[in-house]
């Protein structure tokens, strides 16, 4: 099975820690490769089925998180939801309902960004602080909540 150059990446970091890249790792990498936003636990157990019990992939999501190689969501109700870090999948921005807690990857224009980019500029140079990077996160209700009726308010 040929190995993708995330996972390459992944691998790299993890060896440079002395954590073994672990075929429950490695599945746990493809399907947040896969997912079209973060996960949760649960929402990846459900997707490797009996391949990855819960307590390793809390484990792995832990130590990954910890190395750098993923980044938590703490969304509605304390349930925290983990995606591949931006050094690896490339910058993006969330849409958060806070109704079912899904979190939406959005790409938004070259235009849009460069907009959002100025301000992160003005802001951060009046406080004299150096940005390294920002994330723009949108709340509110996703269209199944908002169609349902679950997310009102």
């Amino acid at each position: 099975m040929a190995t993708s150059q995330i996972e390459q990446q992944v691998m790299l970091r993890l060896s440079s820690a002395e954590v073994r890249y672990t075929k429950g790792r490695r599945l746990l990498v493809q399907a947040l490769q896969r997912s079209d936003g973060p996960r949760s636990a649960r929402d990846l157990h459900k997707d490797l089925g009996e391949a990855v019990p819960l307590s390793s992939i809390y484990r792995t999501l832990t130590t990954m998180s910890d190395l750098g190689i993923l980044v938590p969501h703490h969304g509605t109700g304390g349930n925290s939801r983990y995606e591949l870090a931006e050094w690896l999948m490339g910058h993006h921005h969330h849409l958060i309902c806070r109704s079912c807690g899904t979190i939406d990857d959005i790409e938004l224009t070259k235009h849009t960004e460069s907009i959002i980019d100025a301000l992160v500029s003005a802001t951060t140079k009046e406080k004299g602080f150096v940005a390294a990077n920002h994330s723009f996160e949108i709340d509110g209700v996703c269209a199944s909540c908002a169609g349902d009726g679950t997310g009102a308010g």
